[in-house]
């Protein structure tokens, strides 16, 4: 079974730091593109940052300078660092990823979500 398991969010006050990461486990023959999207209460889910399986990263405008994005191919993991975290920086987040199986077919998953809240 493939799942992909998110850990690290809480409770931060603004200007603080937060350290996402998300690990593919299962049946998998390569992690292709990984990335981090999150939805605030009564809006969509919007992107965060991405990040190719050769290091190529995309962020959103409103993280760039702050959010720093990486990965481990080694152990199937991304990580999504946050600084100067804002009270707007408040939602779930969630990770998502391009999981190649053994017969060489790809799909996205998505993680269960980790609750990151900013306090002013």
């Amino acid at each position: 079974q493939v799942q992909l398991v998110e850990s690290g969010g809480g409770l931060v006050q603004a200007g603080g730091s937060l350290r996402l990461s998300c690990a593919a486990s299962g049946s998998i023959f390569r992690v292709n593109t990984m990335g981090w999207y999150r939805q605030a209460p009564g809006k969509q889910r919007e992107l965060v940052a991405t990040i190719t399986r050769g290091g190529t990263t995309n962020y959103a405008d409103s993280v760039k300078g702050r959010f720093t994005i990486s990965r481990d191919n080694a152990k199937n993991t991304a990580y999504l660092q946050m600084n100067s975290l804002k009270p707007e920086d408040t939602a779930v987040y969630y990770c998502n990823a391009d999981l190649m199986n053994y017969k060489f077919m790809s799909e996205f998953y998505w993680g269960q979500g980790t609750q990151v809240t900013v306090s002013s």
